[in-house]
């Protein structure tokens, strides 16, 4: 077996997990290839999410299968964890390898003792950290993820994860900076992300949290912008958002999954906050940050959600200072409390309440974008003449600059989905 090529599918963490693969499989001897096509072994790293997701990795698979028979298939990641004798059974799957044993992937292709069909454990036994900074972040190269956490003690009633990923633990202290120092070498921004990030170093024994992580990151290392993914609302503390504040080099954007703004949905969901206390965090951070980018996770048709609910959910939505939303059509999960309730809602009535929230959303970002206009604000350049702003918002540029600078820009206006450049300014710092 010669030549490799690994396929992510779903969030950062995945793409981490990935890109850790890469680097296992190297370290074994093989070769990455540029294409699926010319793999002899195609890892496909899975997402379980939603059965959308599961569609788009049983659809890869047959795809892979037809257009390179004799490529070995390995299926890994979450899906993987979940419903291993389901892949298995799939043409051309030789291998099912679950979150719990993902670590031990290289010697799965490589050692014959290992040749079996499929490898699952315990993954609440599970300890090791896998993680690899991914250096192709939403679509760019100048952005690398960093994975600093994983897993999930939370148990929402909806949600998969905690099944596929176990238990939340931590990347140390010393490896995270250590990590971070050498991406300074090489980029502007990082971007830290977990599946739980606000958890980090909440594992007994520990006294550090993220805010105190942050604080080294920033004394010692010399990344010039660091930038958080996701933080649920009750772990953006006082002294995060201080830290944010005051530092300078902390991106002014607050992602905080709210998933709904009624009460009594949220309590079905088994969410550890009310509307009031999620309010309080992000009132808090505009006061604090009036310019900053607030975004959420919204989740529509849940188990059970009335139009009533829905209305509710959708004038806490409105009240909020948000910037922009990512919302989810709910999706039964097998296994999950949510899954068993028989009054699901209609498809039909989900996509129409998914329509009402990304039009709030839409006009919410527009308002933003416009309240930006003649301000000079911070970016990362991208590449195709795109930067991306500390607070989230794309800005085609003026004139052409090399991808991976700090700049500053003034904003003339706004496009369709963006903002655009007045005039070019000198490079920050």
């Amino acid at each position: 077996m010669g030549k490799f090529f690994v396929q992510n599918f779903g969030c950062r963490a995945t793409q981490a997990d990935g890109a850790a693969l890469e680097s296992l499989l190297a370290g074994k001897g093989l070769l990455a290839a540029g294409e699926r096509a010319g793999a002899d072994l195609v890892v496909l790293n899975t997402c379980t999410v939603t059965s959308t997701a599961d569609d788009d990795v049983r659809q890869t698979i047959r795809r892979v299968h037809r257009e390179n028979p004799q490529a070995k298939i390995l299926v890994t990641g979450c899906y993987a964890q979940r419903a291993p004798e389901e892949l298995a059974a799939l043409a051309g799957v030789e291998w099912v390898v679950g979150n719990s044993h993902k670590t031990q992937i290289a010697e799965i292709v490589t050692a014959a003792p290992y040749h079996g069909n499929i490898h699952i454990g315990d993954i609440f036994e599970q300890q090791e950290f896998l993680s690899a900074p991914v250096e192709d972040a939403s679509g760019d190269r100048t952005r690398p993820n960093l994975k600093i956490q994983d897993g999930c003690n939370n148990r929402c009633s909806f949600c998969i994860i905690p099944f596929v990923r176990g238990r939340s633990r931590s990347a140390g202290a010393e490896q995270v900076i250590e990590q971070v120092r050498s991406l300074a070498t090489r980029y502007r921004e990082v971007v830290l992300s977990g599946i739980n990030l606000g958890r980090w170093g909440r594992e007994p024994g520990s006294t550090m949290r993220l805010a105190d992580l942050l604080k080294r990151l920033l004394a010692e290392t010399e990344i010039e912008l660091l930038r958080l993914s996701s933080v649920e609302p009750m772990d953006f503390s006082d002294a995060l958002l201080e830290l944010m504040v005051g530092s300078g080099r902390i991106a002014r954007h607050v992602h905080t999954p709210l998933q709904s703004g009624c009460d009594q949905t949220l309590r079905r969901m088994h969410r550890k906050y009310r509307p009031r206390h999620y309010a309080d965090r992000v009132m808090k951070a505009r006061a604090m940050m009036p310019d900053a980018a607030i975004g959420a996770d919204v989740m529509v048709g849940f188990p059970g959600e009335t139009e009533a609910e829905f209305a509710e959910s959708r004038a806490f939505i409105e009240a909020m200072p948000f910037t922009y939303l990512h919302v989810f059509t709910y999706s039964e999960r097998p296994g999950t409390p949510a899954a068993e309730v028989a009054a699901q809602v209609p498809m039909a009535v989900r996509k129409e309440r998914n329509r009402v929230l990304r039009e709030l959303a839409a006009a919410k970002n527009l308002a933003f974008r416009e309240q930006m206009v003649g301000r000079t604000l911070k970016a990362v350049t991208l590449e195709n003449g795109v930067a991306l702003t500390e607070n989230y918002l794309k800005v085609e540029l003026g004139a052409a600059r090399p991808a991976n600078q700090l700049i500053g820009v003034k904003i003339a206006g706004v496009t369709e989905a963006g903002l655009r450049e007045e005039v070019l300014l000198p490079v920050l710092g």
